[in-house]
């Protein structure tokens, strides 16, 4: 969509002051609130020219999460981000990626920019995006041009995903970039008439394409907590990411089953030879269960990856919403 006049470019001075909506997924993030309300009430009212409201969704936190988002909202004081504070109370824990779908449709900024409660994701950063939008981007990521504070590990293996998924998917997901970004109205409404429920929102932030710059930033440590997300919740991330935007994993079995097949009749050719020239040996049972015991790993593995997109397919036609809101509560106690 390319804007048609001057005044329709996204973040164009209008007569009217632009809203701008901080979606903040929320799992389990008490410890991280205090420090989080200090630094946007810090930032924000620095951007004089801009509205602010702050959507915090909450994902079925376990912990005293709902309690002091009910504390903000019920008793805003004189706070300029709690006077713009939403609170987005879904019905049980479903995920990082419905938390931040459940932000998308309840924001009702200009512009909407996903940032983590922990901190890692700096606020200070929101005046760069904003002027990139002001330039006329539909889109501008954050990318993290300094990890440092994540471990070795952490780092190899997102570097890793990155190679992999955009190696095979059609759709490139840009490296060290993650849900932190300004996204413009048009963007956002995108995104919310997509209708598949199990979402990986990386790619999907990806698919929808639009004008698009990048600003960079260092990522800090995080303020209080430690991440949601351990070792095999990660690999089951990176699996849901390539398989919702890759059928490569299905075709590969098609060309090692060639492979297989080429090699199987090589080596029967080359038995049936040595056969006619040397006689029969001794026969090799080792060799026969190795061979069989392969060719049936290679069939699991297959059916394996088959069952993984039938899965999908059958959540898929489900049609169940990929969240459901217990209820949202606005600044002065206000409910929905």
């Amino acid at each position: 969509m390319q804007p048609s006049s001057a005044s329709e470019q996204p973040g164009a001075a209008s007569g009217t002051r632009r809203l701008v909506s901080l979606i903040i997924p929320m799992y389990n993030e008490a410890d991280a609130l205090d420090a989080l309300f200090a630094r946007l009430d810090a930032v924000l009212p620095e951007l004089a020219d801009y509205d602010f409201e702050v959507v915090c969704v909450n994902d079925g936190s376990s912990d005293g999460t709902v309690a002091a988002l009910e504390a903000h909202c019920t008793n805003p004081g004189d706070s300029f981000t709690r006077r713009a504070l939403v609170v987005v109370d879904l019905s049980r824990n479903f995920g990082k990626e419905a938390a931040l779908s459940a932000g998308l449709h309840v924001a009702a900024g200009d512009a909407v920019i996903p940032i983590d409660a922990d901190l890692q994701d700096p606020p200070e950063v929101i005046s760069e995006l904003l002027a990139k939008w002001r330039d006329g981007f539909e889109v501008v990521l954050a990318r993290r041009s300094d990890r440092s504070t994540d471990s070795a590990a952490k780092r190899l293996t997102a570097r890793a995903f990155y190679r992999v998924h955009n190696a095979v998917a059609d759709v490139r997901i840009p490296d060290d970039v993650g849900d932190f970004r300004l996204m413009d109205r048009v963007v956002v409404e995108a995104l919310k008439a997509l209708p598949e429920s199990r979402r990986f929102m990386k790619g999907l932030f990806a698919w929808v394409g639009f004008r698009t710059a990048t600003v960079e930033y260092k990522r800090d440590p995080r303020s209080a907590g430690s991440s949601k997300f351990n070792t095999w919740k990660l690999w089951n991330f990176a699996l849901e990411g390539i398989a919702s935007f890759s059928i490569s994993p299905l075709r590969i079995w098609t060309y090692i089953g060639l492979l297989v097949a080429s090699v199987a009749m090589a080596w029967g050719g080359w038995i049936a030879l040595r056969t006619l020239i040397w006689g029969v040996d001794v026969p090799g049972y080792a060799s026969l269960l190795v061979a069989v015991l392969f060719i049936g790993g290679l069939q699991l593995i297959g059916i394996g990856m088959i069952g993984e997109y039938l899965g999908r397919t059958f959540v898929e036609s489900k049609r169940r919403p990929p969240f459901l809101v217990r209820r949202v509560l606005r600044s002065g106690g206000l409910k929905s």
